[in-house]
């Protein structure tokens, strides 16, 4: 099952079919931004092994500027990949869905290709496949939060902040390397 009611929560075991899906829409997403996407990559819960999560797929686009992938809004809203707000600054939201019954199946986050948002995406995935015991520690909350907030997507997702910023300090801490 791919795609949840706007607002709701609700966690699925991960779904070997998620990396299909993400990996179509890559090439789809391809095929439509020729050379304005630098990189493309299935990020989010459902790009994590064993990790639960909300059936949404996502995907970031790294661009060199926001500005590029502009042109191409009408473009991508023919092929049902609908623009939605600048999500958080210097992000720009897609959707693909029902959008009368407030159904979606992905989003997919235009960001500045090697900025900070870029590389947290990757860096936070690339992390919690790598260390299974962060993972599921990510997991746990997870499942605590989608239990007390199953209808409030917004609270659960400032629920997980805490945990996401110390993985990713992890994450910096593991690559640092002083000056010798």
């Amino acid at each position: 099952m791919i795609g949840l009611k706007r607002g709701t929560v609700e966690l699925l075991p991960h779904q070997p079919l998620w990396e299909d899906v993400a990996a179509k829409t890559i090439i789809l997403l391809k095929s439509l931004l020729n050379d304005v996407a630098i990189d493309i990559q299935h990020v989010g819960s459902t790009s994590i092994q064993n990790v639960c999560a909300k059936p949404i797929i996502d995907i970031a686009v790294g661009v060199k500027t926001l500005d590029s992938i502009k042109p191409y809004i009408e473009l991508l809203g023919k092929n049902g990949i609908i623009f939605r707000k600048e999500a958080v600054k210097g992000q720009l939201l897609f959707v693909i869905g029902d959008f009368e019954k407030e159904f979606f199946t992905h989003h997919i986050h235009v960001v500045k290709w090697n900025s900070v948002d870029w590389n947290n995406y990757i860096n936070f995935r690339d992390y919690l496949n790598a260390f299974p015991e962060y993972a599921k520690e990510y997991e746990d909350l997870k499942k605590s939060l989608a239990l007390e907030f199953a209808n409030n997507r917004g609270n659960y997702t400032a629920g997980k902040h805490e945990l996401i910023d110390k993985i990713k300090n992890l994450k910096a801490a593991a690559t640092f390397v002083p000056n010798e």
